[in-house]
């Protein structure tokens, strides 16, 4: 049987391992695994979203609200847009998907930086675009401004704060970039981890509306599977023009939102207190991360998100480091497919972070 051709050169995306998995392959019980891989919010998410969900079970048979007019609603005041302004999807990736059909096609080009979210470059090659890469490890944006010159591409990706790096453009030198660049070319600015950036350094805040209101082709998108803790539930969203948010529309499924999820992502997008102490937490164990890979001549990128990157010297192997984590119940994210020999590792609660320090010290 053939295949669409574009599908010969896709790799499947390989998200973390999931517990249950390690469970059946080792034979180690759930409660002594540690997943710190996925970027998920070790804290969990808000009661008050718990709370919220267990209310609404009982009315599982009815389609979802398929205009999201509560989270749109909710989102609209939180960044003080419009709610034509918005987009839900199953997570942000839905709405990147949108984006790359409704923009490109196999005549196509979409720029991206060297190390990115590799579900930019699956989507592109859906569509059989071709992907630009710049050359540097973090975003370099004359390297991009470059590119841009020379390949005039029809998208163009900045991921900030980016993964798997987890390092952040400044908010100024983002805007200037962008007063750069044609409107006829879509920029995507994915902020999946900016409640994080904002946090611990106010030169990496983008905000949606000023984005918006300056440049008519710029998409924002943000997630609530990492500071909100909701991975479980896939909800992501996009905030643009009404023009743009008008032609993603045409590829939206209808009911793409189940009842639950959007009632969990409208609540815990009210509980600021929650999602506060979460990022506080985060950052005061980060450091301990920052002290581990000094102390072990281990660099370290800097972070402004839930998770580090580990880059590991010569003597010292990301792909054995991460099966032999794994065999004592440790999962951890190994960078080699990023052609990196590092692994990024979710900054967890204090004990599973202990765990990681401990395991560690003894492979290296």
């Amino acid at each position: 049987m053939k295949f669409n051709k574009h599908l010969e050169s896709i790799k499947t995306y390989e998200a973390g391992k999931p517990i249950e998995l390690v469970v059946r392959e080792f034979g180690i019980e759930p409660k002594d695994i540690v997943k710190l891989a996925s970027n998920e919010n070790p804290y969990g998410c808000s009661q008050k979203v718990k709370d919220a969900v267990s209310h609404i079970v009982s009315n599982m048979a009815l389609y979802p609200d398929d205009s999201m007019i509560k989270l749109k609603s909710a989102l609209g005041s939180r960044f003080d847009v419009e709610n034509g302004n918005i987009i839900i999807g199953s997570g942000s990736d839905q709405v990147i998907e949108f984006a790359i059909h409704a923009k490109t096609n196999a005549s196509s080009k979409i720029l991206m930086n060297s190390v990115t979210f590799a579900m930019y470059e699956i989507y592109a090659k859906h569509v059989g675009a071709e992907v630009i890469r710049t050359a540097s490890q973090k975003h370099d944006l004359d390297e991009f401004y470059a590119a841009y010159v020379k390949h005039k591409p029809q998208m163009i990706f900045l991921c900030t704060p980016n993964n798997p790096t987890g390092d952040a453009i400044d908010a100024s030198e983002l805007f200037a970039f962008l007063e750069k660049i044609d409107s006829e070319t879509l920029v995507v600015v994915d902020g999946a981890y900016m409640e994080y950036a904002i946090l611990k350094d106010a030169s990496k805040k983008v905000q949606p509306k000023e984005l918006i209101e300056k440049f008519d082709n710029v998409l924002y998108l943000g997630t609530f599977s990492k500071a909100y803790g909701l991975g479980g539930m896939r909800v992501g969203y996009g905030i643009s023009s009404e023009k743009i948010i008008n032609e993603l529309y045409k590829l939206r499924p209808p009911f793409n939102i189940t009842t639950l999820s959007l009632e969990a992502a409208t609540v815990a997008l009210s509980d600021e207190e929650f999602v506060n102490k979460s990022i506080v937490s985060n950052f005061e164990e980060m450091k301990r991360y920052e002290e581990f890979a000094n102390e072990n001549k281990i660099d370290i990128i800097e972070s402004y998100t839930n998770f580090v990157t580990l880059c590991l010297n010569e003597a010292q192997n990301s792909t054995h480091i991460s099966n032999e984590l794994l065999k004592q119940g440790m999962i951890v994210r190994n960078l080699s497919s990023y052609n990196l020999n590092a692994i990024r590792v979710t900054v967890g609660k204090k004990e599973q972070n202990d765990r990681f320090f401990e395991l560690v010290s003894k492979l290296i």
